[in-house]
């Protein structure tokens, strides 16, 4: 019983991977992936005491997101 409902979860968000991805594009998900990289990256920068370093990778995602807002509304 819990083989076939974890079976039906794995294809459930798989279809909503597939889904999200025809909607806004490959590149923008690579490009969010990256953003959310960068973020996790600041955090555990910030954590660990290094908050100069943290502060100035974590001004990269907006500037990341920026772009791609730009590129969004240049077509």
């Amino acid at each position: 019983m819990r083989r076939i409902i974890f079976t039906n979860f794995k294809c459930t968000v798989a279809k909503m991977i597939k889904n999200f991805v025809q909607r806004v594009g490959l590149m923008n998900c690579v490009l969010l992936l990256v953003v959310l990289s960068i973020i996790v990256v600041a955090e555990v920068l910030f954590l660990s005491g290094k908050k100069l370093d943290a502060i100035f990778i974590a001004f990269w995602a907006p500037t990341i997101l920026g772009f791609m807002n730009y590129l969004k509304y240049k077509k």
